[in-house]
């Protein structure tokens, strides 16, 4: 009975039970003690524990009610918009709860602003699929700021963590930190995508529930409804909060159709009820369209197949290293747009399998996406990666019959995905779609305007989500600068103004400049070179032979020794110099002091 009235008690078959204390249960507590008054041997503690719980819970209902709102801590460099704040407000007050607002309402940047304003101080860690690690990053850089400290932890064999103030790991290799990460002390802990965890038939499951219960913020995020499925829901739910739905067996008695019975008897009675209980908090893109632009153009930065790159590369990169010895200038020409088209094809090729990965979030979402390639071998993939979905394609090897058989299909609701190629979606009408994927790039801005329209059209009431996936290898960079795409979301760039005549000129001029650059890369090997974390580590110890008068005075001075003293070459990537760039100049005293660098690896 204790069981059944109070989730997440205990019993030891003696007539004792055992409470948690959270103000859930503190709640039903004072419910029972007003019809059968009970004895407490530590009177006070309760009933201060219980005056934090009446207060939280006539917050709640005044949230409610009308919701509240936080301006983000003056550590976050983004800005919030009104139902970002209120769920800013949520997350703070609610602790323990999932964030479930549709895709592309700002989730991410939610999470963040929520770790700026947490009481307790870093380590926070964040738990995430892995082909958004590389986002999650780009997103911390961005609105915490680039001094700010981030270890992303590697493999399944654990080993001692550096000093950092946020840690990254993905889902795949959780179960092998299933030991080590709940001992570490930290003191937030996000779930990005937790229905990741919704079965919990697996390691990753334990391991994510015991670091779950090491900390007491703990937030999911997800904008994939749930699919009904009273297990999958209450496993959820228990990794936030230990049986705040109760223990399985009631939960079905409560909320399903029957003892054990998986499917939710009334979704939105339950929905009700999580929002009520400062469990969820989900909004629609359509409860929020007033605060929402037109078009919300998000650049997303995606991993890459470096070693298929690599591969791919090598003939471009020989065929790159000899046209500065060509004398016609017109094969010069022809050999250069050869190298740089093949270089763009490499590239789709070399981050497909990434863009299908993130698509098919999208697809789980219940999203109806359409997805721009340039080159047939990358649509190719697509279709392949992409088959259970059922996807139709257009493309300019097909005749006009096809084509619009493929139309039709999507827009009838056959299928919720249709790949289309760059330039050949003119005239179509495909506002069927919720999302626009850029799984390619195209020099031009006119070219992304025109296929942003396929969606969004004059009469359409709604904001349409525009993603441009790139890499760090190829000719990504040097598309997006020409395109403008410099921030993760950016206005008033192609077509949200008429283009005059200076500004196709500047975009020629850009574009002839970028694609220049591209040349010049193929002939330094292909793409910059990273140099990871450990080898930074390594150059740094060997300054330790420099003798004290030689110490540098400042980082650039720092930097310029490392680069000359141990041939590190200076067209190493940007974010390599910003590593060096954080070492301070205490740390530099150390390293030359010969004081061991493991000592202040996080500095």
């Amino acid at each position: 009975m204790t069981k059944r009235l109070f989730p997440g008690s205990k019993a030891d078959g003696h007539n004792k039970c055992a409470f948690p204390a959270t103000k859930r249960i503190i709640g039903d507590l004072n419910w029972l003690m007003q019809r059968f008054p009970l004895d407490i041997k530590n009177k006070e503690e309760y009933l201060k524990d219980l005056t934090e719980a009446q207060k939280h819970f006539e917050v709640q209902e005044e949230m409610l009610n009308k919701p509240k709102k936080v301006l983000p801590s003056p550590k976050f460099m983004g800005k919030l918009l009104e139902f970002q704040k209120e769920g800013l407000a949520f997350l703070l007050h609610n602790p323990r709860s999932l964030l479930a607002d549709e895709m592309g309402l700002g989730k991410t940047i939610c999470a963040l602003s929520w770790l700026t304003k947490l009481n307790e101080s870093p380590p926070y860690v964040i738990v995430v699929p892995p082909h958004i690690l590389r986002q999650w990053k780009s997103e911390i850089a961005k609105f915490l700021g680039e001094d700010i400290s981030v270890h992303v932890i590697k493999g399944l064999k654990p080993y001692s963590l550096p000093a950092s103030e946020i840690y990254l790991i993905h889902y795949l290799i959780l179960r092998g930190w299933k030991n080590y990460l709940p001992r570490f002390g930290f003191n937030a802990c996000i779930f990005d995508e937790i229905q990741e965890l919704r079965r919990h038939e697996s390691d990753k499951y334990s391991a994510a529930s015991l670091l779950a219960e090491s900390t007491d913020n703990v937030i999911g995020l997800s904008g994939t409804p749930f699919y009904n499925l009273g297990a999958e829901l209450w496993n959820v739910f228990n990794i936030l909060e230990h049986h705040c739905l109760g223990d399985y067996g009631s939960f079905t008695r409560e909320w399903c159709t029957g003892y054990l019975n998986q499917r939710i008897a009334d979704p939105k009675v339950f929905g009700d009820y999580l929002k009520s209980e400062g469990l969820m908090l989900r909004r629609m893109k359509e409860d929020v369209l007033n605060e929402l632009p037109p078009k919300r153009r998000i650049v997303q930065n995606i991993d890459v197949d470096e070693g298929k790159f690599d591969e791919l590369i090598a003939p471009t990169v020989e065929l790159a290293k000899k046209i500065p010895s060509i004398k016609d200038a017109w094969e010069r020409g022809r050999e250069s747009m050869q190298a740089i088209d093949s270089t763009r094809m490499i590239t789709g090729i070399a981050k497909a399998h990434y863009v299908t990965a993130f698509v098919k979030t999208l697809m789980e979402a219940g999203e109806k996406v359409l997805l721009y390639a340039h080159h047939h071998a990358v649509m190719d993939i697509y279709m392949e990666d992409l088959k259970e979905y059922l996807p139709v394609m257009i493309s300019g090897r097909q005749d006009a019959k096809i084509k619009d058989e493929a139309q039709k299909a999507f827009m009838a609701g056959d299928t919720d995905i249709i790949i289309v190629s760059l330039r050949s979606g003119t005239g179509l009408n495909l506002q069927r779609a919720r999302c626009v994927v850029f799984g390619e790039l195209d020099w031009s801005p006119a070219i992304h305007d025109q296929c942003e329209s396929r969606v969004h059209r004059i009469g359409v009431k709604d904001s349409v989500l525009c993603y441009y996936l790139t890499c760090n290898a190829g000719t990504d960079q040097h598309m997006m600068e020409t395109l403008g795409l410099k921030t993760s979301q950016f206005i008033n760039i192609m077509g949200d103004r008429e283009e005059t005549e200076e500004d196709k000129m500047m975009a020629q001029t850009d574009m002839q400049e970028h694609m220049k650059k591209v040349i010049e890369l193929l002939q330094q090997g292909g793409r910059k070179k990273e140099i990871s974390d450990e080898k930074i580590i390594e150059k740094l110890k060997k300054l330790e032979r420099l003798p004290t008068s030689k110490e540098p005075t400042s980082i650039s001075e720092f930097y310029d020794e490392i680069s000359e003293q141990n041939e590190i070459k200076n067209d190493i990537d940007e974010e390599t110099k910003r590593k060096l760039n954080k070492i301070s100049q205490m740390s530099v005293s150390k390293i030359v002091k010969g004081i061991d660098l493991d000592d202040f690896e996080g500095e």
